[in-house]
């Protein structure tokens, strides 16, 4: 069966829980972001993602952190990032951080780089929001050098210049992680991803299908382009958020004062047109997982479907629900995405597989 990858991630909001007020402490999100991750390894998904804020009411300001301490409690889960801010973070520390992340969770690490959706994050780490798109551009392209250069000169227009330098650890095998660029709205990065043959990760919890359809549509024409493969061989991941209960209107009730609050969405569309209009599915396991093949009609064969199921303010115990839940119906979805899978498309990239190609094992990837 070909290698869909399906997971999770996170984007770490302390959210009060609208049916009792109750405000989990930032120790007790941590804690429970870490037992989240164990149980989407326990019930066999392929990956564990959290995001990079440095702003309440966030707490994951430290994501290689969180997910090296994952790495020690888990043996095959990918430990990825939702986002790694390519923009207001170091490239040098980026390169460092994950290849250290690599190594320490032999090799199930790679990671999603974006711009994050935080104005006042630029300011604080010296930045202007003005250049972001310029910002992710030659950050990332002095991240790409620094892994695949062991002596690097630099020099570009946002950080200090660099001479004989070699970012340390290497990664391992030689081999660095496989990156993913990560946007909702913005077609330079969708152009980014398509240059170096990288992943391209559409996050498709806010925008109507047809938008997200347009923007990996761009990336693979431009994958193409530039010479990587066919279109239908780009390397395409989607986000998308669920609340299940094993009957759809107890999905419902249950799910909407969190959907009315929840720190993003909350005051604004109704839940019926927030779902109609976006992947938000609301109601039992046969729905979500109709509702999740059916993604591949607009944007073809893709390698990577992550869900957002723990966030505006939902306690843990519900969380752990959804995922059992979820673990139910894994079977189906793998056995949905392989069905009718193009010959040409490739799996989802791993490690190993990556590792394989460097070494001529194998082909492209």
């Amino acid at each position: 069966m070909s290698q869909m990858q399906l997971g999770i991630f996170s984007v770490s909001d302390v959210t009060p829980d609208p049916t009792t007020g109750r405000t989990p402490t930032e120790h007790e999100r941590l804690k429970a972001t870490v037992a989240i991750a164990q149980k989407a390894e326990e019930i066999g998904l392929d990956v564990f993602a959290w995001g990079q804020h440095h702003n309440p009411p966030f707490v994951a300001s430290a994501p290689t952190t969180m997910l090296a301490h994952v790495a020690a409690l888990t043996e095959r889960i990918i430990l990825s990032t939702s986002t790694t801010l390519i923009t207001t973070t170091d490239p040098v520390r980026i390169a460092e951080d994950y290849a250290t992340l690599q190594h320490l969770s032999d090799g199930r690490t790679d990671l999603m780089l974006g711009r994050g959706n935080t104005g006042p994050v630029y300011p604080w780490f010296g930045k202007d929001i003005r250049e972001g798109i310029a910002l992710a551009v030659e950050n990332y392209h002095l991240l790409h050098r620094l892994w695949r250069e062991d002596v690097v000169d630099w020099e570009g227009r946002f950080r200090t210049p660099l001479q004989g330098f070699t970012s340390t650890p290497r990664p391992l095998d030689g081999v660095p992680p496989f990156v993913w660029h990560g946007s909702i709205r913005s077609p330079e990065i969708a152009e980014q991803a398509a240059y170096y043959g990288d992943g391209f990760f559409s996050n498709h919890i806010f925008w109507p299908a047809s938008h997200t359809q347009r923007m990996v549509q761009l990336y693979r024409r431009r994958f193409a382009h530039y010479g990587h493969g066919t279109p239908e061989q780009a390397i395409v991941g989607l986000g998308g958020q669920f609340f299940m209960r094993r009957n759809s209107q107890d999905a419902v009730r249950e799910f909407r004062p969190y959907f009315d609050n929840a720190p993003v969405y909350g005051h604004g569309p109704s839940l019926e047109e927030f779902t109609e209009q976006t992947p938000l599915t609301v109601g039992s396991p046969q729905q979500v997982l109709e509702r999740t093949l059916g993604f591949r009609e607009y944007v073809g064969d893709y390698q990577r479907q992550l869900f957002l199921v723990d966030h505006a303010g939902l306690p843990l115990t519900t969380v752990l629900e959804q995922l059992d839940l979820l673990g139910e119906i894994l079977p189906d979805l793998r056995a949905g995405f392989a069905e009718g899978r193009g010959a040409d498309v490739p799996d989802a990239p791993t490690h190993a597989s990556l590792v394989a190609a460097d070494q001529g094992l194998v082909g492209a990837r």
